[in-house]
């Protein structure tokens, strides 16, 4: 998914425009505190007075300390916000529920047709199980700023880790479970990660992949070895052996540990690195910040997916894409929401009825998928002798994303889930929307064919030509978005700064830009 657009770099606002709207710490915020529900209105603001639209959007999520400017703009391309605000991913995600008495409430439900297995956990689970895992990593030497590399399945320990190490203000980089030694060599050499969190297998329709042979082999060809590994070893499976002096078993890490506090980070340091697709010999790792992500996330799950703290979310991705990373992981549980986790495949764990059954039996309400599962269902069950069974009808609205979507799939997945579907348009580097139908604003729940709905707030997208002049009506043109980008957004490639310039920025230049 990398960007195959350019952004224009602009001064687009006065940095003294507008004061801090934030002047006290916010606490237990709800999804919905934000008021605006206008499209028109929201997204004028975002243009013509961001700090004040992004300091409301931000007392969505819970901080330790107030920020001291919402937007720094001083060092285009580059672009801060919430300058000098204390935050905690992990805490907005588990702790801060727990404290409004929701800790009894489900947090993850993992539904693993290939171990026939469903596991339900609760937000005081996540807690227990997570601030274990972050005291082990404190044990093995982690410190704030340190990366962890984590390389499992679609499994809750994938999620605990992600936030174990954010408690700890670590950063993770999560790597696509099944990834071939030499991807996941590049990976460790760029990340140099302090420890590599692993399950021993993946476990595919038809084989075992042994995560941990995989592993053996990058680190092998490594430059520069991590201290540890904690490994996962899944139950009932063949369990790996271990490297002596090297690997830790999962249970021995927790076992020795204690329940450790979350760590506030400052809004700009990183969440995570993310490394998009096709980057091999010259790893593109993309840099995510830490508040204005999660502020942003939250906010999307009532503004676009029309989400409340009641309803069942699934996001059928993996945690190896930044699909999953935004929605499976931090939008729905730092919006309190009970996220799904499926670990199957459309069509063969063990028929092309999965999708319907899971939502049936977990009454899901939102759906996001990629087009080409919706294509792999209607191929194998074209007539729903499969999906027919289950009764579906909990579910609001199908989401999709990723790719080009076809009428002919679009209209056969409405007609057979009875839902809308909505498309929008986003990618690795903006995690979240560039463009969607927002239902939180109202828009219209079927769309012109092919659209990806209307530019999300803080996206000022333009259509330009190659000499960075406006094209006409129906005149194609490149995709361009006018700095600031909004919360949330890259900002910057790892250990590549020049590489990012010139990537993203370099094609078209401020003299060239007319409003």
């Amino acid at each position: 998914m990398d960007i195959s657009t350019n952004l224009v770099y602009n001064n687009y606002v006065d940095n003294n425009m507008v004061p801090n709207r934030n002047k006290t710490t916010c606490v237990n915020q709800n999804v919905n505190t934000y008021k605006i529900k206008n499209y028109e209105e929201a997204y004028r603001r975002s243009l013509e007075d961001p700090e004040g639209f992004w300091a409301e959007v931000g007392a969505v999520v819970d901080w330790y300390k107030p920020w001291d400017k919402v937007l720094d703009n001083s060092a285009q391309p580059l672009t801060d916000w919430f300058v000098g605000g204390q935050i905690n991913a992990c805490y907005n995600a588990i702790d801060r529920h727990i404290k409004a008495g929701k800790g009894k409430k489900v947090a993850l439900i993992h539904d693993s047709p290939v171990t026939e297995s469903v596991t339900k956990i609760t937000y005081d689970d996540l807690y227990e199980k997570v601030s274990l895992l972050a005291g082990a990593l404190v044990n093995l030497g982690v410190v704030k700023g340190d990366r962890i590399l984590i390389y499992m399945p679609l499994i809750p320990e994938a999620i605990i880790s992600m936030l174990a190490v954010v408690r700890i203000g670590a950063v993770h980089s999560v790597v696509f479970g099944g990834f071939a030694a030499r991807e996941l060599c590049a990976r460790i050499n760029h990340a140099t990660p302090k420890v590599i969190i692993a399950a021993n297998c993946g476990i595919e329709p038809n084989k075992i992949v042994r995560y941990k042979d995989i592993l053996n082999t990058a680190l092998d060809r490594v430059t520069e070895k991590p201290k540890h590994c904690i490994i996962y070893q899944r139950p009932n499976m063949e369990p790996s052996p271990l490297t002596p002096g090297i690997d830790i078993l999962w249970s021995d890490a927790l076992s020795t540990a204690k329940h450790h506090p979350c760590v506030p980070v400052e809004a700009n340091h990183p969440l995570y690195i993310l490394y998009t697709s096709g980057t091999t010999d010259k790893p593109k790792g993309i840099v995510r910040p830490t508040g204005g992500h999660i502020a942003t996330l939250c906010w999307t799950m009532s503004c676009i997916y029309g989400m409340t703290e009641d309803d069942v979310w699934w996001t059928a991705s993996d945690m190896g894409w930044v699909v999953g990373h935004s929605y499976i992981c931090y939008g729905p549980l730092c919006a309190g929401i009970t996220s799904v986790m499926y670990e199957g495949k459309p069509d063969r764990t063990p028929d092309p009825g999965q999708y319907f059954r899971v939502i049936q039996d977990h009454k899901v309400n939102g759906l996001f998928t990629a087009p080409t599962a919706l294509r792999v269902i209607k191929r194998e069950d074209p007539v729903l002798e499969f999906g027919s069974k289950y009764n579906t009808k909990s579910l609001r609205t199908l989401f999709v994303a990723g790719e080009h979507c076809d009428h002919e799939t679009l209209t056969w997945a409405g007609k057979a889930l009875n839902v809308p579907v909505l498309n929008h348009w986003w990618q690795t580097e903006t995690g979240h929307s560039i463009t969607a139908s927002c239902l939180g604003f109202g828009h219209n729940l079927k769309p012109p064919m092919f659209s990806a709905g209307m530019p999300f707030p803080g996206y000022d997208v333009r259509i330009l030509k190659e000499d960075g002049s406006p094209c006409q009506l129906l005149e194609l043109g490149r995709i361009v978005v006018k700095l600031p980008l909004p919360p949330g957004v890259m900002t910057c490639l790892y250990k590549a700064p020049e590489r990012f310039i010139n990537t993203y920025f370099n094609n078209f230049i401020v003299n060239q830009y007319k409003s």
